[in-house]
């Protein structure tokens, strides 16, 4: 009887022990699960490796580039206050005369305007002529506001009569308005490099705050000769257009006279008013050799043009 009670006491004792030990192993068996359906912590991200990719843009192209080749040659001084004479194909440098000097450059301005002009206008294009347009200073070829011509015509009028009605009616059919153009004409320029030129007006005939270089015009010139529209009207003498009524007919004669008197001839621009003097950008091709001549404020353009261009083959042939 001691023995069993002795029993009974020692088992209700290991009760609590059992019950401990019981709960113990559900605990570790929960916790078990737990930690295995439990998603695995995720992997630090590899670091990101950033190359750096160096691009290297297409530095401008040098339109006119070089030391004169040819300093020296010329047995008389030039009657031009600047000028400048270049290979055409490769912009070289042959001969110089304060190239950058900044001068008003007359309706030579009006390379710049047919260049812009020409990327946005096709021949067909017809132009409304705007209001503003017949009341444009000098040298007019007499459009009428609300005129409706096809842009071609326009074109051969400012390059060959140097029309400044014409002038300005592209610039509005090309940009929307004059001021919008001009900003367009300078904004060309700084691409282009021309740090020696400024425009205020499509035409060149108001001179103030319009100026170039001869350096700058003979770069002008090289592009503007690309486009085979322009290239084709520079070249042409004389021009047989037909009109509407009242008009029926115009006849537009070059006013570049170097078109008849020296052979090669291939163009430019003549330009003048009082404060810029006679201008001249003249180009010639014979053989393989094309050449640029530009020459302001002469006091005999063709002359001056025609040595420049004299000296240049004969050291090229």
């Amino acid at each position: 009887m001691p023995s069993r009670r002795r029993y009974r006491y020692r088992f209700r004792r290991l009760i609590p022990v059992g019950v401990a030990v019981v709960l113990a192993a559900i605990a570790g068996l929960w916790f078990g699960a737990r930690r295995a359906t439990a998603p695995a912590a995720a992997a630090p991200a590899p670091k990101q490796v950033v190359t750096a990719v160096r691009v290297q843009l297409a530095a401008p192209e040098r339109l006119v580039v070089g030391t004169p080749l040819l300093q020296g040659r010329l047995r008389r001084p030039l009657l031009a206050a600047s000028a400048i004479l270049v290979d055409a194909t490769t912009g070289r440098v042959l001969w110089q005369l304060h190239p950058h000097e900044r001068r008003h450059v007359a309706s030579t301005t009006k390379i710049m305007t047919a260049l812009l002009a020409l990327r946005t206008l096709a021949p067909d294009d017809v132009v409304t002529v705007d209001r503003s347009v017949p009341r444009v200073p000098l040298v007019r070829e007499g459009l009428r506001a609300g005129e409706r011509v096809p842009a071609w015509k326009l074109f051969y009028s400012l390059l060959l009569y140097s029309g400044n009605d014409d002038a300005l009616a592209l610039a509005i059919a090309a940009a929307g308005d004059k001021w919008t153009f001009v900003r367009e004409m300078n904004a060309e320029a700084h691409v282009l490099g021309l740090d020696d030129t400024h425009f205020s007006t499509p035409s060149g005939v108001v001179d103030a705050d319009n100026y170039s270089s001869a350096w700058d015009l003979a770069a002008l010139t090289r592009v503007a000769m690309r486009n085979p529209r322009f290239r084709r009207i520079v070249h042409t003498r004389i021009e047989h257009v037909s009109w509407a009524p009242p008009t029926y007919a115009k006849v537009y004669v070059n006013n570049n006279l170097m078109l008849t008197r020296y052979p090669g001839a291939t163009g430019v621009k003549t330009g003048y008013t009082h404060k810029s003097g006679w201008c001249l950008v003249a180009s010639a091709t014979r053989g393989k050799v094309s050449l640029i001549a530009v020459v302001l404020d002469s006091g005999n353009m063709y002359a001056d043009a025609t040595r420049l261009l004299n000296l240049g083959f004969a050291a090229r042939s």
